[in-house]
């Protein structure tokens, strides 16, 4: 599936199959996200793939917008060091680890995970080294089901040389 494709099909999915994502295709996906650009060409990034069932449903119990982390296949926490575009970085590389794994079959749902409440949670848990905060957390897994929402019209959200 080519690029365009995959950002047209690609939707929130928070049901999987209790289906392991093979380790090979974890770390395609993290591959991809280093590959995003980033503010200066820091790359503040790590990219922390948790796998491990009880983890998940650590993680799944501690994020209230994320309790389908519980169930996922696996879960991308991204961790950001210090810098100016710390939260722009992360969000480029969500989106390719998004966009590449709709392109492998794989479902992903994006938590916001910037200073809330399960944040610190999650980053103890993680143990993220001091000088590093969670940014995003994405859960993986192969879709249960296909939930499908309506997108706006290109041409409610387009306009040319001005507003």
């Amino acid at each position: 599936m080519d690029a365009i494709e995959a950002i047209h099909r690609r939707t929130s999915v928070r049901k999987y199959l209790d289906r392991e994502i093979p380790r090979e295709t974890l770390e395609e996906l993290a591959d991809c996200a280093r590959f995003a650009p980033s503010g200066y060409n820091k790359q503040p990034w790590v990219f922390v793939v948790v796998t491990e069932r009880a983890l998940l449903r650590e993680i799944g119990a501690t994020a209230k917008y994320g309790r389908f982390i519980a169930e996922a296949g696996a879960c991308v926490a991204i961790a950001s060091s210090a810098s100016e575009t710390m939260i722009e970085d992360a969000c480029a590389a969500a989106e390719n680890i998004i966009v590449a794994a709709c392109s492998r079959g794989i479902g992903s749902c994006w938590v916001n995970s910037f200073r809330q409440r399960h944040s610190r949670a999650v980053e103890s848990l993680l143990r993220f080294p001091s000088g590093y905060k969670l940014s995003v957390l994405l859960s993986l897994g192969y879709p249960a089901e296909d939930e499908r929402r309506p997108k706006k019209a290109l041409a409610e959200v387009l306009r040319w040389n001005g507003f």
